[in-house]
């Protein structure tokens, strides 16, 4: 067992001193011999060593005081800095001196400092302020989900103050539901502040090396409610003018008829008015009856069933449906995806069907193909006929500027290409006239 207690370093000062006593020693040791050895009075030799111990003594305090103050200086700074106080400098910091550039140096650091805690404290007072002005709920918890952030719309949430709300368990304060849930789908939920829909998104991030979750909670009932507003009254004002355009005449008719049976006599040719106004009644109930059941398939879509197919022999069978114009086929590489080949094909034919209908009213030419753009592939549509003079309301049901068109198939079509994850767009050629429409969907 080893019991020698460990050596003690000599400190810098120390050994600074020491070795400029040692680089003077000799000559003082060369001068004094020569001094007492030599032929001098004892007063001169002691007068002469007095001096000379006097003028050791005080060139190694000096040299030590020019060498260990400045370190003492920086040392000073150092600890200034690392206690945030910036405003601290060292004079004498110069370029044209090796201690002078050091000192410069630490009082630019010490500059940059300060600018760097100015920035992050300016950044932390504009974070404060939009956390406590911003009207959804942010919370966050550690690894043990104890709640260590809350803004003041998360307080109005929970009903409590962020004192006691700072430590809980995720679980006591009916958070641990939203740490858990599949953010693309909302949650309906009851908190002391508020009930509702909510929206909940999450990320994490890292706090003194450990994670952290970052939840926070969005009111959707608000928007719903006003999207739903919206869209009930599309419907009814597509339901109404469709119903109101059938209804009128059917009403005028029913009038016309009815005026009809009541005169005496009856005209000579009453039996072919009355067939005649029966006809036109029996003709916009069935163009009615036709719009309800048109509304009810865009509003019945089942979700896609998807398998993996070949793109070509689909595209290849959907031209070979349109009789009324060879469409050309723009073939791409062979691919095979995963979709719903059924409303696939349906979307096609609305596409070819609706490009056919333009290129006949200029002798133009149609064309279907295919092509990978990185993880999606694009199928596209191009005809060459007069083009589409309003892009504002294609989509939108029932909106047709075909005669006798139900406005229904852009909309299924775009419903069918959301559905499997993708989009479809619609718009004029830039390289001639005409009209392109552009499928795109997941590899």
């Amino acid at each position: 067992m080893n019991d020698r207690k460990p050596r003690r370093r000599i400190t810098h000062e120390n050994r600074l001193t020491l070795l400029t006593a040692g680089a003077i020693l000799p000559a003082a040791i060369i001068a004094l011999s020569i001094l007492w050895f030599g032929d001098y009075t004892p007063k001169v030799q002691w007068t002469l060593t007095l001096i000379m111990v006097v003028f050791f003594v005080g060139f190694v305090s000096s040299v030590r005081e020019h060498v260990i103050r400045p370190l003492q200086t920086m040392t000073n700074l150092l600890a200034a800095l690392r206690e945030g106080d910036y405003s601290i400098r060292a004079r004498g910091a110069r370029e044209d001196d090796a201690l002078g550039e050091v000192l410069l140096e630490i009082n630019s650091l010490g500059e940059t400092l300060r600018v760097q805690r100015l920035g992050a404290f300016e950044a932390t007072a504009l974070l404060r302020t939009i956390m406590a002005e911003i009207d959804v709920a942010v919370f966050s918890f550690d690894p043990e989900r104890r709640l260590r952030l809350v803004n003041r719309a998360g307080e109005h949430l929970l009903g409590k103050p962020m004192d006691k709300l700072l430590g809980k368990q995720a679980a006591d304060l009916g958070l641990a539901a939203c740490l858990e849930a599949n953010e693309d789908a909302p949650l309906s939920l009851a908190f002391p502040g508020a009930s509702g829909r909510w929206g909940v998104r999450r990320s994490s991030f890292r706090e003194h090396g450990l994670p952290h979750e970052l939840l926070v909670l969005t009111d959707l009932s608000r928007t719903l409610r006003e999207e739903e507003r919206r869209a009930w009254q599309r419907l009814v004002r597509v339901l109404g003018h469709e119903m109101n355009n059938s209804l009128a005449p059917i009403k005028s008719l029913a009038g016309s008829l009815e005026a009809l049976l009541r005169k005496e006599p009856r005209p000579a040719d009453w039996q072919d008015d009355a067939r005649s106004g029966l006809k036109s009644i029996a003709g916009r109930a069935d163009s009615l009856s036709r719009f309800m059941e048109a509304y009810a398939r865009l509003a019945r879509l089942p979700p896609p069933q998807k398998e993996y197919f070949d793109l070509s022999e689909l595209i290849r069978r959907v031209v070979n449906l349109e009789p009324r114009l060879p469409v050309t086929m723009a073939a791409g590489a062979e691919i095979k995806i995963m979709a719903d080949a059924a409303q696939l094909e349906q979307l096609l034919i609305n596409l070819v069907h609706n490009a056919v209908d333009a290129a006949l009213e200029t002798q133009g030419k149609v064309t279907v193909g295919w092509r990978v753009a990185g993880d999606c592939v694009e199928i596209f549509v191009t005809d060459e006929g007069p083009g589409i003079m309003n892009l504002t309301n294609l989509f939108v049901p029932f909106f047709t500027t075909k005669p006798g068109g139900s406005g229904i198939g852009l909309a299924l079509s775009q419903q069918i290409a959301e559905a499997h994850g993708g989009s479809l767009t619609l718009g004029n050629r830039r390289d001639r006239q005409g009209a392109e429409a552009l499928l795109r969907l997941p590899r």
